[in-house]
């Protein structure tokens, strides 16, 4: 899609960082929005910001691992604006340490949120979007932790590998289907969120486990880097490039790029030597 004004953007997870970014960028657009975050205060003050702009804007308190509560997002945005256009499904947590060690609901939280998430905004939005017809763009949050793996991030990664090969097998079906809809992953390096500190959601609370000293300097290491990462409306920026030209990959972080065609490269390697070609 070209032209985006007075087209309608869902975006989840968008009371603070990538996702709030997205929604004030589509604002600028002059596109009407439907937000949703598990934060309450903080996704009110992002919708009063908003309006105060004169945006047309709707809101709802959505857990995404929860498939009912996106369903309800789903009926809301159709009630608000008679259909969708742009579907961001953005909301992510981290959680991290030893991939033996990590507490079950960790891995539960982490897988629920992120992949889930995706999956359930995919089960969801597209029927519907299908059903719509005409141009449409779906954009999946993954992470360069999509297409490389880092120690101490065992839920994140996995989750994160598992949006990029969804956003990938999502394309092929819909250009299969002959559909106008695209679909962009979005896979940034550090940006300046509060991503490391998403604990403060946690269903268990955020004093869930007792202190691990070597994850907790781990994350004081994360919590440098983000900081001085790129800001969230530099993503947003590129997300929406990415919807103009239909980009599938959307990668915001250049100095990444070699680590990745390294890891392209072994598997290459390795799979030629243990092929037998016959």
């Amino acid at each position: 899609m070209k032209d985006l004004r007075n087209r309608v953007a869902v975006v989840t997870g968008a009371a603070s960082g990538i996702g709030l970014a997205l929604a004030e960028r589509f604002a600028d657009e002059g596109m009407k929005l439907v937000l949703a975050d598990v934060e309450e205060k903080p996704l009110a003050e992002a919708v009063s910001g908003l309006e105060k702009r004169g945006v047309a804007v709707v809101s709802a308190i959505v857990d995404v691992s929860r498939p009912e509560q996106v369903e309800s997002l789903a009926d809301q945005a159709w009630q608000a604006f008679g259909g969708v256009h742009v579907v961001c499904n953005n909301a992510g947590v981290s959680a991290g340490g030893r991939s033996w060690e990590i507490p079950e609901a960790d891995w539960e939280w982490v897988l629920g949120v992120n992949l889930w998430g995706v999956i359930h905004g995919i089960r969801t939005f597209v029927p519907r979007m299908l059903k719509q017809g005409g141009p449409g763009h779906v954009v999946n949050t993954a992470s360069v932790a999509g297409l490389l793996a880092s120690p101490g991030m065992g839920p994140y990664n996995v989750s994160k590998f598992g949006v990029v090969a969804l956003s990938e097998t999502l394309q092929h079906e819909l250009a299969m289907e002959g559909s106008e809809i695209k679909v962009s992953v979005l896979c940034p390096g550090w940006v300046n969120t509060k991503i490391a500190d998403a604990d403060r959601n946690h269903p268990a609370g955020p004093e869930r486990r007792p202190s691990n000293p070597q994850f907790e300097a781990m994350r004081d290491v994360v919590r440098g880097l983000i900081s001085k990462g790129l800001a969230p409306s530099a993503v947003a920026d590129r997300v929406v490039e990415a919807i103009r030209e239909e980009y599938l990959y959307i990668l915001t972080h250049p100095d990444f790029l070699p680590m990745i065609r390294n890891r392209m490269d072994a598997i290459l390697e390795h799979g030629e030597k243990g092929v037998t070609l016959h």
